[in-house]
């Protein structure tokens, strides 16, 4: 079974907007990949709100082994950056390097998913209001996804016993580009 499959419906919700629209694309090394071919689709198919008045649609996967082995693998080669605050500093930080890297280059950037937003799924309405302002605010590279365990889950896997984790930024493309093949090899 895929991260993508399960209790999922495969319907959209109407009055939102997909964390995935027509235009943002992939990273190369996904789109590349004939396995993946369709995975843009099926992630905006499993997209549902944050929160119950959400107006941004962010795809729900689910934790196998494949991806559970990527998440790994991102942590261990020190490609993960744990938790709201301090994946909101990275996202600046960076989007202050690219906008002097833009203005010295004269050469606007492409909108392509560079990093992921993997947030638990038993956060409070609160935390996912702030959670959907930034994937807002970064949408052109960031893509959010929703994994269907809780803090506890999360935190475990990658930070040992009686760790939480709430919401986990993945960096750099490779890693970025292993967890979303991940979602197709499950």
């Amino acid at each position: 079974m895929s991260a993508l499959e399960g209790r999922f419906n495969g319907q959209g919700h109407s009055g939102t907007e997909r964390a995935l629209g027509q235009k943002m694309q992939l990273p190369k090394i996904v789109e590349n990949n004939p396995g993946a071919k369709n995975l843009a689709r099926d992630l905006a198919s499993h997209a549902e709100p944050l929160w119950t008045d959400g107006k941004l649609a962010v795809p729900r996967v689910e934790l196998t082994p494949a991806l559970e082995a990527a998440l790994k693998s991102a942590f261990s080669g020190n490609q993960i950056v744990r938790g709201f605050e301090e994946s909101q500093r990275a996202l600046v930080a960076e989007e202050r390097g690219l906008q002097n890297v833009d203005r010295k280059t004269g050469v606007a950037r492409g909108q392509r998913v560079s990093r992921l937003l993997i947030i638990a799924d038993d956060g409070a309405e609160r935390f996912y209001r702030n959670v959907e302002g930034l994937v807002r605010r970064h949408a052109h590279r960031v893509l959010a996804l929703r994994l269907s365990v809780d803090e506890r889950r999360l935190g475990n896997l990658l930070f040992g016993p009686d760790e939480v984790a709430r919401l986990l930024l993945v960096e750099h493309k490779q890693a970025v580009s292993n967890v979303l093949l991940a979602l197709v090899d499950g």
